[in-house]
């Protein structure tokens, strides 16, 4: 984008026109925005409240010829310090909505995966307990198939309602998306997901709620959640666990700058305090060097980078 202030003034306008003042803000620090608690400002951020808006931004981001992108409660996602020359739009913070049809259950893509899933289990629908601790939203679990203990979104969805590169709003079934580990057609085409839908299944209320305490318990256990993060850094290798892998290489703990290997779970990257997305990177890229090094292993990041 120009960094022109006259440019980002008369796009901000644009944006106001249909979002309202309000949701739209210049200079927005990303740190604010991102689990990891790293990133510097974004030079334009909204807030879309329907998927028409979004519609509507994004095809002004492309008649202008403006990057964007699409930000859930970027919980798998590392911006560079310098922050991001574009617009974010951001659906976590405005499409919200749920809807239940006896056993569907129709979400907003903003709409977090602890919130369905709590949900869920007030209304006696089981099937959702496996999303109980993971920090992303519905958006972004379609995009990348989340999953945890031995579920995952692709187990559960029904269909998805998306922005189509071409502009349009239509509706794609489940077994269109492709669905994989970390993977789906959402992802490979460019797709905006701004609400998914859902079949559970009737349960009994105290039972679901047992489970996921359970799975609420060994995630605290397990998993470094006092520190800012973006959960599992790195995909499963095949026939390999990350964890292990990192550990047997000698890097538990290991540290660049205020980012380190979790000494509690090494798959996990942590900010220990004021970090840097330069930091997180030096970890990364140490790790994979290492990995590769010492197993001749590839290990690929589940974070996404955006920005400088």
């Amino acid at each position: 984008m120009s960094d022109s202030a006259d440019h980002l003034q008369a796009l901000a306008a644009k944006f106001q026109a249909i979002v309202g003042e309000d949701n739209v803000v210049c200079n927005e620090p990303m740190s604010e925005h991102t689990t990891f608690k790293i990133g510097g400002p974004a030079d334009i951020f909204v807030i879309p409240d329907t998927p028409e808006d979004v519609q509507s931004l994004v095809k002004i981001c492309k008649d202008e010829q403006v990057p964007y992108f699409i930000l859930g409660r970027g919980s798998d996602l590392l911006v560079g310090d310098a922050g991001y020359r574009g617009v974010i739009i951001a659906i976590a913070d405005g499409l919200v909505n749920v809807s239940i049809n006896e056993c569907q259950m129709t979400c907003q893509a903003g709409v977090s995966l602890r919130e369905a899933s709590e949900m869920a289990c007030e209304l006696g629908l089981t099937g959702f307990e496996f999303a109980c601790g993971i920090p992303g939203s519905i958006g972004g679990a379609c995009f990348m198939n989340a999953g945890a203990y031995d579920g995952c979104i692709a187990d559960i969805l029904t269909s998805v309602r998306v922005l189509m590169p071409d502009g349009t709003l239509c509706v794609i079934p489940a077994e269109e998306l492709n669905l994989g580990y970390r993977h789906s057609r959402v992802k490979d085409d460019g797709l905006v997901v701004v609400s998914a839908t859902f079949t559970l299944r009737e349960g009994d209320p105290s039972e679901i709620r047992a489970k996921m305490d359970d799975l609420t318990a060994k995630r605290e256990e397990k998993q470094p959640l006092e520190y800012p993060s973006a959960g599992s850094t790195f995909k499963r290798p095949v026939g390999h666990f990350v964890g292990p892998l990192i550990t047997k290489a000698g890097l538990r703990g290991y540290q660049s700058g205020n980012a380190a290997i979790s000494t509690k779970h090494a798959g996990f990257v942590i900010n220990l305090g004021g970090a840097t997305a330069r930091d997180v990177h030096n970890v990364i890229e140490h790790v994979q060097a290492e990995i590769k090094r010492q197993f001749d292993v590839e290990l690929e990041p589940e974070v996404r980078f955006l920005g400088e």
